[in-house]
């Protein structure tokens, strides 16, 4: 319906539209746009987000691609069906992001961990960190709180950034750190 139906398509543009207007009535820098569970694959969608972070002039954008080599590397994991399937999807996406001139990182980690990036995930993931720019993204938090997702680890996130051998680790790798404004796609 989204991409054939015109009508859901104004109703989209008017959701997204509104959806950046209460950030920009925050008052607070916008560093870069995701949708959530990803509903910005969806070519209509992927349209209509890439003109919104013109219009709100964000500097970056989250591309759902995880490689599954690295996870692979740091502990047993089977790929599902669901990255094939939405991987073409989300190169697509990054090839939109970065046309328009909004930094699109080569990789992002934090899907196949969501809600359970741990402090040897992470290290894992920064002694296999592949060139390039990387997305790892966590939610931290010191507990669960009403409306936290059921399952997620956020204490174990919290220790994970915090931890001194992560820290140290990123030093030793020369590891630049930021939010997606720190960073542009060349």
């Amino acid at each position: 319906a989204m991409f054939f139906r015109p009508g859901v398509r104004a109703q989209l543009a008017a959701e997204i539209q509104a959806q950046f207007a209460a950030f920009a009535a925050t008052g607070l820098t916008l560093d870069h746009v995701n949708a959530h569970k990803h509903f910005h694959l969806h070519p209509t969608i992927a349209g209509l987000m890439v003109q919104g972070a013109i219009a709100n002039r964000a500097r970056g954008a989250r591309v759902p691609l995880e490689p599954q080599d690295v996870l692979a590397r740091i502990e047993h994991h089977k790929s599902s069906g669901v990255v094939a399937l939405t991987t073409p999807f989300a190169r697509a996406l990054q090839r939109r992001f970065r046309k328009a001139g909004i930094a699109a990182p080569d990789r992002v980690f934090g899907l196949a961990w969501s809600g359970a990036m741990t402090a040897p995930r992470m290290t894992g993931l920064l002694e296999h960190l592949p060139d390039g720019l990387t997305e790892i993204y966590t939610h931290p938090a010191t507990g669960p709180y009403p409306g936290s997702a059921p399952g997620y680890q956020y204490g174990a996130e919290l220790a994970a950034l915090t931890d001194p051998q992560v820290k140290a680790l990123l030093a030793r790798q020369g590891v630049k750190c930021g939010g997606f404004a720190d960073f542009s796609y060349q």
